[in-house]
C-alpha cells in the first residue's frame, strides 16, 4: 500500500483514465476524492471503490470555474 494515509483529488475521474487512476490510487491505500461534472458516473466510481474496500467520495466540479475548484479543495 504505497499511498496509505494519503489523499488523492482526481479530476475527470468519472470515466476513462481518470476512473482507472482513482481505482488504482484507492487500491494502493489512498483516500480518493472523485471529481467530475458527471454525477451518476462519478458516484458509480465511488461505489466501485467502496465495494473493493477502498475509501472514496464524490464532488461535482467544473475545473474551469474558480468557485467549483475552491469547493473541491475544501472537500478534500
Amino acid at each position: 500500500m504505497r499511498l496509505k494515509d494519503k489523499a488523492a483529488l482526481i479530476t475527470g475521474a468519472a470515466s476513462g483514465i481518470g476512473a482507472e487512476t482513482a481505482r488504482l490510487f484507492a487500491q494502493e491505500g489512498a483516500s480518493v476524492v472523485v471529481v467530475d461534472v458527471n454525477v451518476q458516473a462519478g458516484q458509480e466510481v465511488v461505489a466501485q471503490i467502496d465495494a473493493a474496500g477502498g475509501r472514496a467520495s464524490f464532488v461535482t466540479a467544473d475545473v474551469s470555474k474558480a468557485d467549483d475548484v475552491q469547493q473541491m479543495i475544501r472537500h478534500a
